[in-house]
């Protein structure tokens, strides 16, 4: 089983952090490896929830759908996978820091459908690229001069 936590913080206040992280269309813009993402139906987002996303893990192309179990505004957001090669569930935490948001992430999963790769090499890959990920989100949300579209102001 894969299991670990990452954190960063973000120099944005907690409502800003998480109304940019829980938009499923954002995912591209600072999940590497993300080609496209949206919920399903369109809807606003709370817990029963649903998204798919289109993207890269390891060189290899998936489409996964997720379920949005935790949505606790500004606090946790939370999602399992229902399809793709990976039982995974993924936790995000908020809370106010020095600067503005600690953001943590916490991941558990396990393989379902990946050929040949040995579950320590993907844990170590998927530990690297969500430390980019939280890296990319970080300069992303940052960045006063870019805004991105569905950013809300608090």
């Amino acid at each position: 089983m894969i299991d670990f936590r990452l954190n960063t913080e973000i120099c944005r206040s907690p409502n800003q952090v998480f109304n940019f992280v829980t938009a499923p269309e954002n995912d591209f813009q600072w999940q590497y490896g993300t080609l496209a993402s949206a919920r399903i139906p369109q809807s606003i987002p709370d817990a029963r929830t649903f998204f798919r996303s289109i993207g890269h893990l390891m060189g290899r192309r998936n489409l996964s759908t997720f379920e949005v179990i935790e949505f606790e505004r500004n606090k946790k957001y939370g999602f399992k996978s229902l399809s793709g090669p990976l039982d995974l569930q993924t936790t995000y935490t908020f809370e106010q820091a020095d600067c503005g948001t600690k953001i943590g992430i916490s991941v558990q999963a396990n393989v379902i459908d990946f050929v040949q790769v040995e579950e320590g090499i993907l844990e170590k890959g998927m530990k690297e690229q969500l430390q980019e990920n939280l890296g990319m989100l970080k300069d992303l949300l940052e960045d006063r001069q870019i805004l991105p579209p569905t950013f809300r102001q608090s």
